[in-house]
């Protein structure tokens, strides 16, 4: 089979949600520049501006931790397209504490936003892909929640729940032809390191294979993979886009 290398998604219609910035926003101007229509899933409607009049983009304003966005979502993605292709389920905070001074609002947060979300949108998103027969779910892990890391037990313990989630959901959908896959970056350059000191950054970069802290892009090649039919037979796969990192 060949594949068009500038359209991999053409004629796809893809969810990423936390699309309005780091890896999110990166995977949506790549999906995007494959031919894919994108529901750009974003708290707030600005998150977006840049991209505004983007051929195929369908801003749609929603936070993942509303019990009714994932139903509104595929409603209104049914109402205007009638299918669903690829679901990123990209959205996700992080937050240390040790053991000890873990609060339950974190704890509420985290485990809402990282897996409750997440779910959810599966559960709602696999009805559309069911009746297509096909589909690409694909999950936003952490090297952290394969590996784990002193300090950051309760994102650990999410990130690792979505690597469960992904290996059982893989297997209970396989059967409709609907992939399910994870990603567990390393160190990406995102928001998140925006107050790192160069000190601290580089000794990071040290502490990579690869000798240099990855970009969003990095993360959005390998989703752009997994989205395609490139990836028609790989599911249940946690795809580790860390350049060698050690944690």
């Amino acid at each position: 089979m060949e594949f068009n290398s500038n359209g991999l998604l053409t004629g796809r219609v893809a969810v990423v949600t936390g699309a309005g910035r780091g890896i999110g926003r990166a995977v949506t101007e790549l999906f995007l520049a494959h031919g894919a229509q994108v529901y750009a899933v974003v708290r707030r409607a600005e998150a977006l501006e840049e991209l505004a009049g983007t051929e195929g983009l369908h801003p749609f304003v929603g936070d993942v931790t509303d019990e009714q966005m994932p139903k509104r979502l595929i409603q209104t993605i049914k109402s205007e397209v009638g299918r669903l292709d690829v679901l990123v389920n990209n959205a996700g905070v992080m937050t240390d504490a040790l053991l000890g001074m873990i609060g339950e609002q974190q704890i509420e947060t985290t485990l809402g936003v990282n897996v409750v979300g997440p779910l959810q949108l599966i559960q709602w998103s696999t009805r559309l892909m069911k009746r297509q027969q096909s589909g690409s779910i694909i999950n936003l892990a952490s090297i952290i929640g394969t590996q784990g890391k002193a300090g950051q037990v309760l994102y650990s313990a999410s990130k690792g729940a979505v690597v469960a989630m992904t290996r059982s959901a893989a297997k209970e959908l396989a059967p409709y032809g609907i992939r399910v896959n994870a990603l567990a970056p390393g160190m990406i350059q995102t928001e998140l390191l925006d107050g790192l000191p160069e000190a601290a950054r580089e000794a990071a970069a040290q502490a990579i294979g690869m000798k240099r802290i990855g970009t969003p892009d990095d993360v959005a090649q390998v989703a752009l993979f997994l989205a395609s039919d490139m990836a028609r037979y790989v599911t249940g796969q946690i795809i580790g886009v860390d350049g060698a990192m050690v944690v």
